[in-house]
C-alpha cells in the first residue's frame, strides 16, 4: 500500500484491525489530494460551490411552469365559455320578453282600435231609448215634447261627458283664443276690448283635451 510516498506492506490486510482506519484514511487523503491539484479539478467545481442547479433541474423546472401556465389557461377558458353561455342564455331570455311585450302591445292595440267606440256607443242608447218613447206617443203637447226633448238633450251632454268631449262655450268678452275659436267676423263694440268675444254662433267641443270642433264667434274690432 501507498500513502503519502510511502509504502506499507501488511501481510493479512484484512485480520489487521487498523485496516478499515487505513482506508478511510487514505481515501480522505486522496479526495484531498486531487482537489488541491490544479490539473485535476473536481468535476462540476463551480456549479458545487455556487448551488446553481443543474442543466436537468433547469429543464424539469421549466416543464413545471409550463404546466402551470397550461393549467392556468385552461381554467381560464372554462370560465369564460361558462360565462359566455350565461350570456347567451340572458340574451334568449331578454328577446322572448321582449317578444312577447311586443305581441301583448300589439293585441291591446288591436283591441282597442276594434272596441273604441265600445263606451261611447253603449252611453248613446238610452239618448236613442228616449227618442224613440218620445215619438211613440202620438197626442202629446208641445209642452210633454218640450219637456222630453230637454230630457233626452241631457242624456246626451252626459253621454259625450264620460266619454271626455266637453263643449267649449266661450263667454262674452273673454279673451279669442284661435287655438280653440274660429272668428266668423269682426265688429266694432262700444266699451269692449279689441279680439274679445262678442257672441257664439255654434259650440265647439274637445276630445280628451283636443280640439274636436272650435267654436263660431263673432269677434269686436280692433279701436
Amino acid at each position: 500500500m501507498r500513502l503519502d510516498g510511502r509504502i506499507f506492506l501488511l501481510e493479512n490486510p484484512s485480520s489487521s484491525p487498523i485496516w478499515p482506519a487505513i482506508v478511510l484514511f487514505s481515501g480522505v487523503a486522496a479526495g484531498l489530494l486531487s482537489m488541491s491539484d490544479p490539473q485535476n479539478p473536481p468535476p462540476n467545481s463551480d456549479n458545487f460551490l455556487q448551488g446553481e442547479p443543474s442543466p436537468e433541474e433547469l429543464e424539469a423546472a421549466q416543464a413545471a411552469n409550463e404546466a402551470d401556465a397550461l393549467a392556468a389557461a385552461t381554467a381560464e377558458i372554462a370560465a369564460l365559455k361558462a360565462k359566455n353561455a350565461e350570456l347567451a342564455d340572458q340574451y334568449l331570455r331578454a328577446q322572448a320578453d321582449v317578444q312577447n311585450a311586443r305581441r301583448r302591445a300589439d293585441e291591446e292595440i288591436t283591441k282597442g282600435r276594434k272596441f273604441a267606440i265600445e263606451s261611447f256607443a253603449e252611453g248613446l242608447l238610452p239618448v236613442l231609448d228616449s227618442l224613440e218613447a218620445g215619438l211613440s206617443i202620438q197626442d202629446a203637447t208641445p209642452e210633454q215634447i218640450r219637456e222630453g226633448a230637454e230630457a233626452t238633450l241631457r242624456q246626451l251632454k252626459s253621454a259625450l261627458e264620460r266619454n271626455k268631449v266637453i263643449e267649449i262655450a266661450p263667454a262674452q268678452a273673454s279673451k279669442f283664443d284661435p287655438h280653440q275659436h274660429q272668428a266668423i267676423s269682426v265688429v266694432p263694440v262700444e266699451g269692449q276690448e279689441p279680439n274679445t268675444i262678442v257672441g257664439v254662433l255654434q259650440k265647439g267641443y274637445t276630445i280628451a283635451e283636443r280640439v274636436l270642433r272650435p267654436a263660431l264667434v263673432t269677434v269686436s274690432a280692433p279701436s
